[in-house]
């Protein structure tokens, strides 16, 4: 063999093995392409099944949102249910005096029975807490109080509630009236 015919070999043993050493290289990168296709298919996959977590998450959100907005016109509607069935007792009371009242002249009698109605009725604001504002003999107080008029007396102390037009309510806490007063003033010198 020669030393052309040597080199040939060599040469084609070295063409032969870059041409193995490129197929080793696209060998991987075609694992490596194929790895990443896989991957990339596992996270579209992820993402598609978030999304439908997402959608499921929102329209269960949705109806909470509509059952709460039922449930707060309910609670607006009937809300005060439990007040006017405690009411109705006392309604039936006014109705029974009213009759009475018409088939008699006994007015003490009368007075005594619609008199028992308001102290039935005061009882049902009370379990609801209403109560009444506290305002004759009290100094004036403009948080619970609104002053209608003026009266000179010189046996109490000036600003002082001496009268009383219109009761004031409280209402768990919260003033839902004022009480209508009169207050009273010091005499002016004459």
């Amino acid at each position: 063999m020669d030393h052309k015919d040597e080199k040939d070999i060599n040469h084609k043993a070295g063409e032969d093995k870059a041409a193995h050493e490129e197929h080793k290289k696209k060998k991987k990168k075609d694992e490596v392409v194929e790895e990443l296709n896989k991957a990339l298919e596992e996270k579209e996959e992820i993402i598609k099944s978030l999304q439908e977590k997402m959608l499921y998450l929102q329209a269960d959100f949705d109806n909470f949102k509509k059952l709460k907005i039922k449930e707060k016109q309910d609670t607006l509607k009937f809300g005060n249910e439990v007040l006017i069935k405690e009411l109705l007792p006392v309604l039936d009371n006014l109705e029974r005096a009213l009759d009475h009242a018409s088939k008699t002249n006994d007015f003490k009698g009368i007075h005594e029975g619609v008199e028992i109605v308001l102290n039935e009725f005061l009882k049902v604001l009370e379990r609801v807490g209403v109560e009444r504002v506290d305002a004759i003999g009290k100094k004036f107080d403009p948080n619970f109080h609104e002053a209608f008029l003026q009266e000179e007396k010189d046996n109490v102390e000036p600003e002082t509630v001496v009268s009383e037009m219109q009761k004031g309510y409280i209402l768990n806490g919260r003033l839902i009236r004022p009480s209508m007063v009169t207050i009273s003033k010091k005499p002016e010198i004459q």
